[in-house]
């Protein structure tokens, strides 16, 4: 049976799982049916993986997601279409340089004080300065004329903008300093109140909200591996939880689990150069003399059953992925490709890769089709995905030796080996970072495989540069694939994509978390970027 020996290491991950949450359990000395705790309908305590950085916008809080804490300019709607937020309106110029916005009179700090376009310019300007996740490169200036309009200039038209302004959470000009980040102030739902590293952060409902005070006032975000969120659930700790598609079997009386569908992928990058022993700037080795040839990527793209990983891999919890951002408006559709072994083992056989010696392996003037894949050690998933490609594509005649190590490691060796990424996004820029030729090989995670190519240039320059919504759609699609040639799969194939996993979600019985926008990539963030939508029942 094709899945049989990856079926055994789901089953033993899954077991291992299990064993730390009932040791978990039984430390705790509670259950569910016991200590159920009585709410107020106005508390919620979220169990979530992943930690942030920092509370300040202007170095990442927030990016991809509402920052809850501060308004944005704009804000995305549930199908990632765009709202005013912070501004009551805004217009481009006919150039596409300089981008207008009014500032609506109602908003303020949860210090009293009003904000005005002064803050915006001043969070524009700070986010450039800091270099961080946001990327505003090709902002030149933004300034405030008076209290209500602030204008922003760009060296180049830029398509994103609106993406990105849509997760930049304006800050107080009066009172950002450099511990902003761990006590900030500002006018979106949610007001900070305390933050414990590697334990809790707790915010109040802002009562004062412009949009009006949620309906959940008090909201403990907790930091929990997955096997420790799901005995909290057990044990009737918290109220929402992240888990793991291993571990979501578990039925747990007063709760119910909810698949969020997201465009948090995984699959591997294949490096498109030969090993010709050139190095990075950092000295990291480049090239593989395997998949640098588009046959072998192409061969593994397609021996892959996406389904069928999403059904036993990720316990159906998942959908087949083809692209960085599928269900995103901008996505080409024609990047799906079927499953098709027999294609698979006909590309290679037309290219001269044949089983000489009789070892399952095919060959090519003296060269194995053999290659090794990078994964962080500890990711389970990434581990089980990358196991389950492994075993369907040694039987094309690919072997890929799949290797647990440590993200130091995987910096070091991402330039001439395959490494099991995970991607996904709200914003296009994406797309840009991860193909531009520009990019290629500068000690980053994106496009560590050295893809170039003057053609997907010109539409991801094209696209960037477009002055409406569908002129620059238009050119996101080509990029993955024009009817000749791009990034998908079927075309240059620099990424085998694989699987887009559900978050899911473990809910208390009577509690919604309202309608959920596609989440990009990320461990619980992107679960609270609507949190001022739910509500208790009764």
């Amino acid at each position: 049976m094709r899945m049989k020996k990856t079926s055994a290491v789901i089953l033993a991950l899954t077991v291992s799982a299990a064993a730390a949450v009932l040791s978990c359990g039984r430390a705790g000395g509670r259950n569910s049916s016991e200590n159920n705790p009585v709410h107020g309908k106005d508390s919620v305590v979220i169990a979530i993986g992943s930690e942030p950085e920092t509370l300040d916008p202007t170095r990442g809080w927030g990016h991809g997601n509402s920052p809850i804490v501060q308004s944005t300019l704009v804000k995305y709607t549930s199908d990632l279409t765009f709202e005013n937020d912070l501004a009551d309106g805004y217009f481009l110029s006919d150039d596409g340089l300089t981008w207008t916005f009014t500032i609506r009179d109602d908003a303020y700090f949860t210090d009293g004080e009003q904000v005005t376009a002064s803050d915006v310019a001043f969070t524009l300007e700070t986010a450039k300065k800091a270099q961080g996740s946001v990327d505003l490169t090709y902002m030149e200036s933004a300034a405030a004329p008076d209290d209500r309009t602030v204008v922003i200039t760009l060296s180049r038209p830029t398509s994103v903008f609106l993406n990105t302004a849509a997760s930049i959470g304006i800050v107080p000009e009066h009172a950002y300093n450099e511990d902003y980040g761990t006590s900030p102030i500002g006018s979106g739902p949610y007001k900070f109140v305390e933050w414990d590293p590697q334990e809790q952060i707790i915010f109040t409902a802002n009562e004062n909200y412009y949009g009006g005070a949620p309906a959940i006032k008090n909201v403990t975000v907790v930091f929990m591996s997955e096997d420790a969120a799901l005995a909290a659930v057990r044990a009737g700790e918290v109220d929402v939880a992240y888990s793991s598609a291993a571990l979501a079997s578990a039925e747990i009386p007063g709760y119910r689990i909810e698949a969020l569908p997201s465009a948090d992928n995984r699959g591997f990058t294949l490096p498109v150069l030969p090993d010709e022993g050139k190095t990075t700037s950092d000295g990291a080795p480049v090239g593989n003399d395997v998949t640098c040839n588009l046959e072998i990527r192409q061969a593994v793209a397609y021996a892959i059953d996406r389904q069928e990983i999403a059904d036993v891999v990720l316990n159906g919890y998942g959908k087949p992925a083809y692209s960085e951002n599928d269900g995103m408006p901008w996505n080409n559709p024609e990047v799906v490709i079927e499953t098709d072994v027999e294609y698979a083992r006909q590309l290679l056989a037309e290219a001269g890769w044949a089983d000489t010696d009789g070892d399952g392996i095919v060959e090519k003037d003296g060269l194995k089709a053999e290659f090794s894949c990078l994964y962080p050690a500890g990711d389970s998933v990434r581990q089980a995905v990358a196991m389950a490609a492994a075993e369907q594509t040694e039987e094309i005649g690919i072997r890929i030796n799949v290797e647990g190590t440590g993200w130091d490691e995987i910096t070091r060796r991402m330039f001439s080996e395959a490494v099991m990424m995970g991607w996904g996004s709200a914003n296009p820029n994406e797309t840009y970072y991860l193909y531009r030729s520009e990019g290629a090989l500068l000690n980053d995670f994106y496009n560590p495989e050295g893809y170039m190519s003057g053609t997907t240039d010109q539409y991801l320059d094209a696209a960037m540069k477009a002055l409406t919504v569908d002129e620059a759609y238009e050119n996101w699609k080509k990029v993955q694939w024009d009817g000749t040639d791009g990034t998908a799969m079927k075309g240059s194939c620099p990424w085998v994509w694989i699987v887009n996993l559900d978050h899911v979600t473990y809910v208390r019985d009577g509690l919604s978390i309202g309608e959920q926008p596609i989440h990009g990539h990320g461990h619980g963030l992107p679960l609270i970027q609507n949190l001022q939508e739910w509500t208790w029942a009764g």
